[in-house]
């Protein structure tokens, strides 16, 4: 039995629809009966179907070099605090199930 845990995992490639169709089927099912995971593919969808239709804005230069700075930044403080943001999930906002 998946946990919300492994769907979240898959949810990309079931939305991509690049899974199995045995792990499909599992996801499936999950969804049918998980009423959290249900609104949040419902959810992901429904973006995905408004922004298909959007052109794509270019970043102001300004803007752009904030971001980047502030992103440095958080990087620096992760790696004088000895996180590895390539292994760090505390900032994914996923809560453990």
């Amino acid at each position: 039995m998946l946990t919300c845990k492994d769907f979240l995992r898959e949810m990309s490639e079931y939305l991509d629809d690049s899974v199995d169709p045995r792990l499909r089927a599992e996801l499936e099912l999950h969804v049918s009966q998980c009423p959290n995971c249900f609104v949040v593919v419902d959810t992901t969808k429904r973006t995905l179907q408004v922004y298909k239709g959007m052109q794509a804005q270019e970043v102001p230069a300004g803007v752009k070099s904030r971001l980047m700075a502030a992103i440095e930044k958080k990087m620096a403080a992760r790696r004088a605090r000895g996180c590895n943001p390539a292994t760090d999930q505390s900032s994914t906002g996923q809560a453990p199930r």
